[in-house]
């Protein structure tokens, strides 16, 4: 819809994990860097933690999409909320692994045999489960026992959990401690920093197709994103799209902090306050899209 109107090839700021927009802060870099270092050296259990909205799952991806260009076999669990059998079932369908057994017992010496001759071929594999602070006890007890699967001297199964700080919180449980003691490597995500913000939303429109040199933000609007999102990207995101729709609406080629601030009031966010959700509710959603739809539908009229 505004894309023609600003000179872009794709909408910059989809909330969508796409790997393109990535933005590498210091935290995202540590992030990638550990995760891939713990599978390279077959640390076992690696944790990936951060507050709803900061990265994670675009950080997984990325990680993923290194998987596949390495061509080590991985498994890729987005829904926790599984039995066990439905757990096993998925991992074995992701690793692509031939296995009509419904006992659990064989399904895992199925698996263990696959893994040797990952080993044997100087191949690893990575299991990775994102939303994990949503996994039942007895799955992640499941999961635990995954990591007896080991030579020796090395393990055969890389895992990463990927979830919100939850997931810290139930692992400092006492009957996680088995668990706990296992994960060798721990990584989070952070919100952005200001001057972060402002490099991340140029970014994203220079992804998209933005011209060098043309501001689509203002660097005062920019602020008022921050002071909105407070770091969050997904609700950067957010803010920053529904203000390209609006400048659209009113052909305004530059969005000034005024934009910025009337959709902060329509999504009910507020500068200086914490953020308690990094998504509005869908009753906002709906209004504010309704509301841009008319601004639109009025523009087209004149």
């Amino acid at each position: 819809m505004y894309r023609k109107f600003f000179g872009l090839r794709s909408s910059p700021f989809n909330v969508n994990p796409d790997p393109r927009f990535l933005f590498l802060t210091k935290h995202v870099r540590e992030s990638l860097a550990c995760l891939t270092y713990g599978i390279r050296q077959r640390k076992g259990f690696i944790l990936l933690t951060g507050e709803v909205g900061t990265g994670k799952t675009t950080a997984i991806n990325k990680m993923l999409e290194w998987l596949r260009g390495q061509q080590i076999p991985s498994a890729f669990i987005f829904n926790p909320r599984l039995t066990v059998a439905e757990f096993f079932n998925l991992m074995m369908h992701e690793f692509e692994i031939p296995c009509d057994a419904r006992d659990k017992s064989e399904v895992i010496l199925r698996l263990n045999d696959w893994l040797l001759s990952q080993y044997r071929s100087a191949r690893t594999a990575v299991l990775v489960i994102d939303e994990a602070q949503n996994l039942s006890g007895e799955l992640l007890e499941e999961i635990r026992l995954l990591t007896n699967l080991e030579t020796s001297t090395e393990k055969l199964l890389q895992i990463v959990l990927c979830g919100q700080p939850e997931l810290e919180e139930r692992l400092r449980r006492h009957d996680m401690r088995q668990l706990r003691q296992r994960i060798t490597l721990r990584a989070q995500t952070q919100r952005l920093t200001l001057e972060e913000t402002h490099r991340y939303v140029e970014q994203r429109l220079q992804t998209a197709g933005a011209a060098n040199g043309h501001r689509i933000f203002s660097p005062a609007a920019m602020d008022r994103v921050y002071a909105h999102a407070q770091g969050n990207p997904r609700i950067t995101n957010l803010l920053c799209e529904h203000a390209l729709i609006s400048a659209f609406a009113d052909q305004h080629q530059t969005i000034e902090p005024q934009v910025v601030d009337s959709v902060a009031r329509d999504f009910q966010l507020h500068d200086d306050t914490e953020v308690a959700h990094a998504e509005a509710p869908l009753g906002m959603v709906r209004a504010s899209v309704e509301t841009m739809r008319a601004k639109v539908a009025r523009q087209g009229e004149n």
